[in-house]
């Protein structure tokens, strides 16, 4: 029998990571790279500048990061969520529906995210990052519900080595983690319609779901660890094993990583491993300065970007931002040195978004999946 969890309160670190994240992709990388090259010949500012791009194909850097974190916080949040569902009184088959419904809503959100209303069908990219989040999500969540613990661990391992074996067993390749040829690109060919972004294969394909599904399930570890009794798991002690075990998440993942290379493109198990590590670091240091210590103080400044982050996803593919912040910046930047303007312009985008998501926040406008 497990331990009863503790009724749910709102984690100030979890909204809080959530901005942290979505601040990479709101512009914050863009303002790193600018800061970068006012130092061209400094090799640490060489290494920051590369962690604010993708890797072209096996390897990790901080960028690569950012996506699947929102994923794993995505999958903290369900045990908070599914608990008021339960002391609601929601029977199993609402719940199942809310999930499927939300998971559902995500997937059309990233078609629209890609140009639905270009209505260029053929060519329209039907993967997406919010379709990826949708999917992982929905999935975990149903088997979480579902299922107890250690079932639902033992499925989440299931799930990476099964995909390791059929991208190693499956492909007739010498090197079946290749660009050119591996199975991720072949069932996308086989069954994703409209465009795949890479031509031969699309990195929120279909089968790259499978392993996408395990971290979720991570998160949601993450969360019914959290939720249990703090008379009998203090929280010093569960940040202390969170810590522990995300030492070990990427250590495996990188011994993994000697036969399944780490690749975001692939969703590589190895991968999963490493930046589900990662993601919990990152969470037990917000948890414990916010949620433990209440060291909130400049919470806000991350929270109003994380009660809003598909607010601002969508939001910066319909309005230009950078039209706004030129309107009021783009006299100064003109006089200014190129870098320095740049630094400035890379500023103004990203305080405009600020704004503009702190205006709904204040008006308590918030856009719930």
């Amino acid at each position: 029998m497990e331990p009863t969890p503790q009724k749910g309160k709102r984690l100030t670190s979890l909204d809080a990571l959530r901005g942290f994240d979505m601040f990479f992709i709101m512009g914050l990388a863009g303002i790193v790279i600018a800061v970068t090259k006012l130092f061209p010949d400094s090799t640490v500012m060489q290494w920051l500048e590369s962690q604010m791009h993708h890797v072209e194909w096996h390897g990790l850097t901080h960028h690569d990061t950012i996506f699947p974190l929102f994923l794993f916080i995505a999958g903290i949040s369900f045990p908070f969520s599914l608990e008021s569902q339960r002391r609601a009184g929601k029977s199993h088959r609402e719940i199942y529906r809310k999930i499927i419904k939300r998971g559902i809503t995500l997937v059309l959100l990233g078609v629209v995210y890609n140009g639905f209303f270009q209505l260029d069908f053929e060519n329209l990219r039907y993967a997406s990052v919010l379709g990826r989040i949708g999917l992982a999500w929905m999935f975990s969540a149903l088997l979480f519900v579902r299922f107890g613990t250690k079932t639902n661990l033992a499925l989440a391992i299931v799930l990476l080595v099964g995909y390791w074996l059929a991208l190693w067993l499956i492909p007739n390749s010498s090197d079946p983690y290749s660009f050119e040829d591996n199975l991720v690109g072949t069932v996308d060919r086989m069954l994703l319609p409209g465009k795949l972004i890479y031509g031969s294969f699309d990195p929120e394909g279909l089968l790259s779901t499978i392993p996408a599904i395990a971290m979720a399930m991570f998160g949601m570890f993450t969360g019914q660890w959290i939720q249990l009794p703090s008379e009998r798991y203090p929280d010093t002690k569960k940040t202390s094993y969170m810590l522990i075990a995300a030492v070990l998440l990427i250590l495996i993942g990188y011994i993994w990583s000697l036969q399944f290379p780490i690749n975001k493109k692939l969703w590589t198990s190895s991968f999963v491993c490493v930046v589900s590590g990662i993601s919990l670091i990152l969470f037990s240091l917000f948890y414990y300065i916010m949620d433990i210590k209440g060291y909130t103080r400049y919470a806000l400044f991350f929270r109003v970007v994380g009660l809003n982050s598909i607010s601002i996803y969508l939001a910066q593919e319909i309005v230009s931002f950078s039209k706004i912040s030129n309107y009021f910046l783009g006299g100064l930047i003109k006089h200014l040195p190129e870098l320095y303007g740049g630094l400035l312009s890379h500023i103004g985008y990203f305080t405009v978004c600020w704004f503009f998501l702190y205006f709904l926040y204040k008006k308590s406008i918030f856009l719930k999946v």
